[in-house]
């Protein structure tokens, strides 16, 4: 079967409750008002999660209004999930996700398709290609990084937003004339902005309400951008360059195992999906970082002396290997993730722990939860990025990125450009934070990022 024509049809959820009766499912306990539970994870669900949780135990049944979730972020249980057949499950929440993430996107697509879609995409985050972008993302960060005065206090996120953005537009997209990278990082940002949790987590709100609602705002930015790119890719393909190495220029050429390319609407929703979940999520847990590093003198002063290690100008790669570094990026990636769950939904009954959990169940394995048990973290609410040297954690114990068939395509990608983007920073520009007050985690859009875009000064010169 062709992956273009083989759409998945949603699966009907039903609402499983415990009962007493012989033959019905064990179920875990939770909370009762759909509306309720709702409202709580679309306004901050790390908090509504641990509630549930110290009440109800982990896992738990959470009724919402798309359905019924059974939450866990019990290792045992993970491993469960994460080791299931991909055909065990469907894409979760198809036709309200859809909407936003486009329906040909990896992240809504299941069955064959899905892993046809992987299979094409697969190469173009792993191995030479990536690293070979290493010298253009420093390059990318200075330069937008030489625009802080001394003296000035900014929000970090902002920065890093803009410097996570164009390394998508300029290495993943191929896009390099300033003007034409403006105008696709305007487009991203704009699609950003629109992109509310009123949307995203209530589809009865997708409505134009004579084109003054918040759907009709998306869609206008959405449509903006999705023009952007199909211009871009009707220039490419009246003019083929098969010098380029950029991962448009791959999708592309690209080919099916029938031989089939790829359709515009399939690369430009990839493409999408590309730009908003991954710099937002970069850009998110890099903020994160430097904060808890400007917070830890003794954490920054380690870095700093191993970056130092390398010489004044390291390469990317030779960066990319610093040990502490990766455990600062783990450690942030463990405490503070942008993401809160990691979503399935079961198209056939499956046995977790002591529970049976019926078909059209959603799985909803809670990244906070698992994060923060403390046999697996102790101390599990202090910054202390040693404890990713002192042991390694199974693929159930530790999940940034996700598990199983649907991990993040990007992990490798996102995990070098982080270490890139915070060892330039961090060893090239003297900041501090504007203020010591705790720094909570709000919604942004789908993820949660620091309040305030963690406000910092610079305190002096960049380094030469």
């Amino acid at each position: 079967m062709h992956p273009d024509r083989d759409t998945p049809t949603p699966t009907p959820t039903p609402t499983p409750t415990p009962t007493s009766t012989a033959t019905a499912p064990r179920l875990p306990p939770g909370p009762a008002r759909r509306l309720g539970a709702t409202l709580g994870y679309a306004r901050n669900p790390v908090r509504y999660f641990r509630a549930m949780a110290d009440r109800h135990g982990d896992p738990f049944l959470m009724p919402t209004m798309f359905g019924t979730w059974f939450v866990t972020g019990h290792p045992d249980a993970i491993r469960t999930i994460f080791a299931a057949e991909p055909t065990a499950f469907d894409s979760f929440l198809v036709d309200m996700l859809s909407d936003i993430a486009g329906r040909d996107s990896l992240a809504v697509i299941a069955g064959d398709r899905h892993r046809a879609e992987r299979k094409l995409l697969m190469p173009h985050f792993h191995g030479e290609r990536m690293r070979a972008h290493g010298d253009r993302i420093r390059e990318i960060t200075r330069r937008h990084a030489a625009a802080w005065r001394p003296g000035r206090r900014f929000a970090l996120h902002d920065t890093l937003m803009t410097i996570s953005l164009d390394v998508i537009i300029e290495l993943i997209f191929g896009v390099h004339d300033p003007a034409r990278v403006v105008a696709f990082r305007d487009a991203v940002l704009a699609r950003d902005r629109a992109t509310t949790p009123a949307i995203v987590f209530f589809k009865g709100l997708r409505r134009s309400f004579g084109g003054l609602g918040p759907w009709a705002r998306f869609r206008r930015a959405a449509d903006h951008l999705d023009a952007l790119f199909r211009d871009e890719l009707a220039a490419r393909r009246a003019a083929p360059d098969p010098t380029r190495t950029d991962v448009l220029a791959q999708l592309l050429a690209a080919r099916y195992d029938d031989g089939a390319p790829m359709s515009d609407r399939a690369i430009c929703d990839e493409l999408v999906t590309m730009a908003v979940a991954g710099h937002e999520t970069t850009a998110i847990s890099l903020a994160w970082a430097t904060s808890w590093l400007l917070r830890d003198p003794a954490a920054r002063a380690r870095l700093l002396a191993e970056i130092a290690t390398l010489g004044e100008a390291p390469r990317p790669d030779d960066l990319a290997r610093l040990p502490y570094l990766d455990a600062v990026c783990m450690e942030t990636l463990r405490l503070t993730h942008p993401g809160t769950d990691i979503m399935r939904q079961l198209n056939r009954p499956m046995r977790v722990l002591d529970y049976d959990l019926p078909a059209g169940t959603g799985i909803n394995v809670c990244i906070p939860l698992l994060h923060r048990r403390p046999e697996l973290f102790p101390e599990p609410e202090q910054f202390r990025p040693e404890r990713f040297l002192e042991r390694r954690f199974a693929p159930h114990e530790f999940v940034p990125f996700g598990g199983g068939h649907r991990r993040c395509l990007g992990a490798a990608f996102a995990l070098y450009e982080m270490k890139i983007v915070l060892a330039t920073l961090l060893a090239g520009f003297p900041l501090r934070l504007a203020h010591d007050r705790p720094i909570p985690a709000v919604r942004w859009n789908v993820f949660m990022a620091p309040k305030g875009g963690v406000e910092v000064v610079l305190d002096g010169p960049a380094a030469r």
